[in-house]
């Protein structure tokens, strides 16, 4: 017998009706067939919030100054912003990483370097990146998950934090996913009717501006910022590792996406933790034919959807490895 249906007998003669636990047995089927084996664990949780900042940003596209970038980022490093609560809360590692922000940060043994620039070129007029660069952000990335690895983890959540990179991420899946701009743009960080608008404006230019691109790493190269490329690389490596990957919201799905289209494996491995109240996010899902944990109107970003449903996936593992059996508890069966 195969381990899925190992596991899928292991979860039947649990103590409960056939499908009880709903969405908690289907974890522990993924989690155990990740593992290969009918006692999962999930060792050393770490969410890892890769930040970068963008030129896109100068263009109108977001409610809030470019520079707010680098300001979360030390509040990151100072323990303040959502990501750190519900990181304590949940016994969780936090790794910041500073992709690409425009800001030189003094050195802190809490933020690991892997800035690319400070911030991409706005793809209004030009390519996001080079290249050369698109290169630095897949070797930074895999950098970053290889020491996380070396760190006896096995279960890595994503986030992010870059003013600007919900346009980027619109592109990513307008694109990848062959969909207009108006079924992939959200509100961001809070745009009203008429920002909005001007945003979809913008994008639009944007995409007659480089017109048709098919290569999945020249789209990224073209849109992506440097947190998004580095965390598509470094999910990537997550899942060389055979690591399980919890994906955030849309800025990291969008991530995901670009990932996914290099490597569609990559699927297995992946937990998509929370419907995020981004507009785009429900098509992205729906494509990926994916099925978020929570749907709870979040939108922060920061990986927080990652922290906030890692109890559920405890659960999962938890009753799988501990919960009594019909014959161990001498119970009776459904007849």
């Amino acid at each position: 017998m195969s381990i899925i249906n190992d596991l899928q007998h292991k979860i039947d003669f649990k103590t409960k009706p056939i499908g009880a636990l709903g969405m908690l047995e289907k974890l522990a089927l993924q989690i155990g067939s990740i593992q290969n084996t009918l006692s999962p664990t999930l060792k050393n949780p770490t969410i890892v919030v890769f930040a970068a900042d963008h030129g896109i940003a100068k263009e109108g596209v977001s409610a809030y100054p470019q520079e707010v970038t680098f300001q979360m980022v030390i509040n990151f490093l100072n323990g303040g912003a959502a990501i750190n609560v519900f990181c304590k809360q949940n016994n969780l590692n936090l790794k910041i990483v500073d992709a690409g922000v425009n800001f030189d940060f003094e050195e802190n043994k809490n933020l690991i370097n892997s800035k690319i620039d400070k911030g991409t070129k706005s793809f209004l007029k030009d390519k996001a990146m080079t290249k050369n660069q698109l290169q630095q952000c897949f070797d930074k990335g895999k950098e970053v998950v290889n020491m996380i690895t070396n760190e006896e983890c096995n279960v890595i959540g994503f986030g992010e934090m870059g003013i600007g990179n919900t346009s980027s991420a619109t592109m990513l899946m307008s694109y990848l996913c062959k969909l207009p701009i108006e079924k992939c743009v959200g509100r961001g960080t809070g745009l009203n009717d008429i920002q909005l608008e001007n945003k979809i404006s913008i994008l639009k230019q944007a995409k007659s501006f480089h017109g048709n691109i098919d290569n999945t790493k020249e789209i990224l190269q073209t849109f992506g910022g440097f947190e998004i490329a580095q965390m598509c690389s470094a999910m990537l490596t997550a899942f060389e590792n055979n690591m399980i990957i919890l994906v955030d919201g849309f800025i990291a799905s969008s991530a995901f996406l670009v990932a996914y289209k290099l490597n569609p494996a990559i699927i297995k491995n992946a937990i998509f933790c929370h419907l995020s109240d981004e507009f785009g996010h429900q098509n992205l899902l729906n494509y990926l034919n994916a099925e978020p944990l929570l749907k709870l109107n979040m939108r922060l970003g920061e990986g927080t959807g990652c922290a906030v449903a890692y109890p559920i996936i405890e659960s999962a593992i938890a009753f799988l490895n501990n919960m009594a059996s019909f014959e161990s508890a001498g119970v009776s069966h459904k007849n």
